[in-house]
């Protein structure tokens, strides 16, 4: 069904402009505080395909100004799941296409994507039992009756007749509040 992402020239920049409207949006709010925030970008080596933009070394994030406060405000991202190293699209995608119980399929993924055997299952492990029982789950499902397999059903439910990279930007925009450390829990991945 959907065993690529779309072409490289123009996806990882298409990701990386809605990062940085997500990102700017998230400065112009300003911390919770009523403070001024700084930016504080958080390194990142992502996995999972190469080559990337140098833009891609970084996750967008502030810090407050105000003494006493100097609290961090990560925007969501369409790039990146958490503090996690591989690039958010290629854990979607590699979910997705780990669902059947080919012994080969599980071979070509780690091969493809550079992905050891016991992380996909733990990808799989989310997938199936952590965002099923996640408050943004528990709402985003009455967006979407139709999904019962994640991330397989949200694959179709996003790109089905539909320009790829768009797409692909519109299931992980949706997809990008449990992208946040106060989101669902991520220790599976």
């Amino acid at each position: 069904m959907y065993h690529q992402l779309p072409p490289a020239v123009q996806f990882w920049p298409f990701l990386l402009a809605v990062d940085q409207d997500l990102a700017q949006t998230t400065h112009q709010k300003g911390c919770p505080c009523g403070g001024r925030l700084h930016r504080a970008n958080y390194p990142r080596k992502p996995r999972g395909v190469d080559p990337l933009p140098p833009q891609y070394a970084c996750r967008f994030s502030f810090c407050c100004a105000c003494d006493g406060c100097r609290k961090r405000v990560t925007p969501p991202s369409v790039r990146f799941l958490g503090r996690k190293v591989y690039l958010f699209a290629v854990v979607v995608l590699v979910s997705a296409m780990r669902q059947g119980p080919s012994p080969r399929r599980l071979r070509e993924l780690t091969h493809l994507f550079g992905a050891d055997r016991r992380t996909l299952v733990r990808w799989q492990a989310f997938w199936r039992e952590h965002v099923p029982q996640t408050p943004f789950w528990k709402v985003a499902r009455a967006r979407l009756p139709a999904v019962s397999l994640l991330p397989h059903g949200l694959l179709g439910a996003f790109l089905d007749g539909v320009d790829p990279c768009q797409g692909w930007g519109q299931l992980l925009r949706f997809l990008s509040p449990i992208t946040l450390t106060h989101g669902p829990p991520n220790a599976f991945l």
